[in-house]
C-alpha cells in the first residue's frame, strides 16, 4: 500500500522526496510504502487548515452533525480495510482490529451529538445596563496526534471532537501504522469535509520530533491533543509550553486492580484476565498490577494462572487470544522484566513462554518494589501479583506510581469499595469492573504522569473550544 499526505483536499508527495516503509511485525513483510512528511509539509497542512477555518468554523452544528454522521457510516462500511491493515501494520488480532472500527464509529456519532451542546451562559454584571455573556467559539486549528496500539478508535478521537467544536485540524500519523491513520482522514473526506478542513500528516521515525515542532509551532494552531507515552508527552508539553499552547494529554499507565477479601474471585478473575492481555496487554488502561489481599490471594492466583495458561497465543490470523506484539523491541522488554523479576524472587505462576514477536499470557506471583516490573509499565502480556494485608496497604500499594490513568477495586462491599477507590489516585476507577473500559461519552483521562485533560462528551468541548466574554452595553456614565 502506498500513503501520500493529505494536505488541502488532496493526495500529495513529500517535498523532501521521500518514503518509509512500516513492515508487519509478525511476518517481516512490508505492508506499507508511507511518504516521509517534512517541516515544510507540516506546514502546508497547517496552512491549509488555517485557510480552512474561517468557512468550517461559521458552518451550523446540523450540517457538522450530518456530516459526522456520514463519515461514522462510511467508516463501518470499510470495516474489512481497516481491519486487514490494522492486522498488517500492528500485528493486532481481528477481533481487537473490529473493535476499533466499531467503538471509533461511536465516537464519531458522540461527537455528533455534541455540535448542539456547546452552550454559553448569561452571567449578571454589576454594571447597569450591562448584558455580560460566556460564549463558546472554536479556538482554530488544532493538531491531533494519534499512537499505534488502538489506531483507529485513537485516530478518530484525535480528530471528532476538534471537528464537532468547529476546529479544522491536522492530524500527524503514527509512523507504526501510517496506512490506518491516513485511512480516518479518506473517510472523513468523502463524508463531504470540506477541503483544508482534515489534514493528515505522515512521517518517518527519524523526522517525528521536527515535524512535531513545526506542528505545534505553526501560528494557526491553538489546540493541541496528544495520546501516547509519558516520555514523549512530557516533551510535547515542554514544547507547547514554550509556545503558550494547551494541550491535552493522555499518556502512560500503570492500572491497578484491587482485590479485596471480600470479592467475588470468579468475577475478579475474567476481569483481570481481560484486562491484563486483550490486546497483548498493548493499552493505555491495561491492568498491569493485580494487587491482592492476602486472605483470598492464593485462591486467586489458583483461579487467574488456570485461565491465563488455557489463553491461547500465535499468529493474529488465527483464533487465538493473544497475538503480535509490536515488535521485536517490545518483545525484548518483556523478556528483560520477566527475567529481571524472576532473578529476584518473583515466580512465574502462568506462561512465560515466547515465540518471535509472540508471548503467552504471562503471570508473576511475588512482585516487589525492587524489581523493574513494579514500577515500568510493561505494555505487554506480563503481569504482576502483589500481595498485601488489608485496605490501607492496598490504597498505598495503587498509589505508588508515577501513573495515575485506570484502576479497579473488587469488593462484595459497595461502600466499602467507593471508600477505597475515592483514595486510588487515577482518572478512572471502575468498582467490579475491569480496567480497559471505554465509552465515547465519559470523561476520559488520567492524573500524575498519565496526563491532564479529559476527552470524551461534554467534557471535551472545554479541550476544543475557547471560553470567551463578550458584553453588550448601554449608554454608561465615567468618571472622566
Amino acid at each position: 500500500m502506498n500513503v501520500q499526505l493529505l494536505i488541502d483536499g488532496a493526495d500529495v508527495k513529500s517535498r523532501g522526496k521521500a518514503t518509509f516503509e512500516r513492515k508487519d511485525p509478525f511476518t517481516g513483510k512490508v505492508v506499507t510504502i508511507a511518504e516521509a512528511g517534512t517541516v515544510d509539509d507540516a506546514n502546508a497542512a497547517c496552512d491549509a487548515a488555517a485557510a480552512a477555518f474561517p468557512k468550517w468554523s461559521e458552518t451550523g452544528p446540523t450540517e457538522r452533525r450530518m456530516l459526522l454522521l456520514k463519515a461514522a457510516d462510511l467508516l463501518q462500511a470499510k470495516s474489512d480495510e481497516f481491519i486487514k491493515l490494522m492486522m498488517e501494520e500492528t500485528g493486532a488480532t481481528g477481533p481487537w482490529s473490529g473493535f476499533n472500527v466499531m467503538f471509533a464509529a461511536k465516537v464519531l456519532r458522540e461527537a455528533a451529538s455534541m455540535t448542539t451542546m456547546i452552550h454559553g451562559e448569561v452571567i449578571p454584571s454589576d454594571k447597569p445596563g450591562c448584558f455580560s455573556m460566556g460564549i463558546r467559539q472554536p479556538a482554530g486549528v488544532c493538531v491531533g496526534m494519534a499512537p499505534w496500539n488502538a489506531p483507529v478508535i485513537l485516530g478518530v478521537r484525535a480528530v471528532a471532537m476538534p471537528l464537532a467544536c468547529g476546529n479544522t485540524v491536522v492530524m500527524k500519523a503514527s509512523e507504526t501504522c501510517p496506512g490506518v491513520h491516513m485511512l480516518i482522514g479518506k473517510v472523513l473526506q468523502e463524508a463531504g469535509l470540506p477541503k483544508g478542513v482534515i489534514n493528515v500528516v505522515t512521517h518517518s521515525r527519524e523526522d517525528a520530533p521536527k515535524v512535531t515542532e513545526a506542528l505545534i509551532a505553526h501560528p494557526a494552531v491553538r489546540r493541541i491533543n496528544f495520546t501516547g507515552s509519558s516520555h514523549v508527552g512530557r516533551i510535547i508539553a515542554q514544547t507547547a509550553a514554550k509556545y503558550l499552547k494547551p494541550v491535552l494529554l493522555e499518556l502512560g499507565g500503570k492500572a491497578p486492580l484491587l482485590v479485596l477479601d471480600d470479592a467475588n474471585l470468579d468475577d475478579a478473575v475474567d476481569a483481570a484476565a481481560f484486562g491484563s492481555y486483550m490486546h497483548m496487554g498493548q493499552i493505555c488502561m491495561s491492568t498491569e498490577r493485580i494487587i491482592l489481599d492476602n486472605k483470598i490471594a492464593d485462591a486467586f492466583v489458583g483461579k487467574m494462572s488456570t485461565k491465563a495458561n488455557a489463553l491461547p497465543y500465535g499468529d493474529p490470523r488465527g483464533k487465538v487470544v493473544l497475538g503480535s506484539l509490536v515488535s521485536e523491541q517490545a518483545a525484548d522488554k518483556v523478556e528483560e522484566l520477566l527475567n529481571d523479576a524472576v532473578a529476584q524472587g518473583a515466580k512465574v505462576v502462568a506462561g512465560g513462554k515466547r515465540a518471535g514477536t509472540v508471548w503467552s499470557a504471562t503471570l508473576l506471583d511475588h512482585v516487589t518494589p525492587k524489581m523493574r516490573i513494579y514500577k515500568e509499565e510493561s505494555f505487554g502480556p506480563v503481569k504482576s501479583i502483589i500481595r498485601v494485608n488489608g485496605d490501607d496497604e492496598a490504597v498505598r500499594v495503587a498509589n505508588d506510581t508515577e501513573y495515575g490513568l485506570s484502576s479497579a477495586v473488587f469488593s462484595q462491599n459497595i461502600q466499602r469499595a467507593m471508600a477505597v477507590a475515592k483514595r486510588i489516585q487515577a482518572g478512572i476507577c471502575h468498582i467490579n469492573g475491569p480496567t480497559v473500559n471505554d465509552e465515547p461519552q465519559m470523561p476520559f483521562g488520567g492524573t500524575k504522569d498519565s496526563g491532564y485533560g479529559r476527552f470524551g462528551g461534554t467534557a471535551a468541548i472545554a479541550e476544543f473550544t475557547e471560553l470567551r466574554w463578550i458584553t453588550i452595553e448601554s449608554h454608561q456614565h465615567y468618571p472622566f
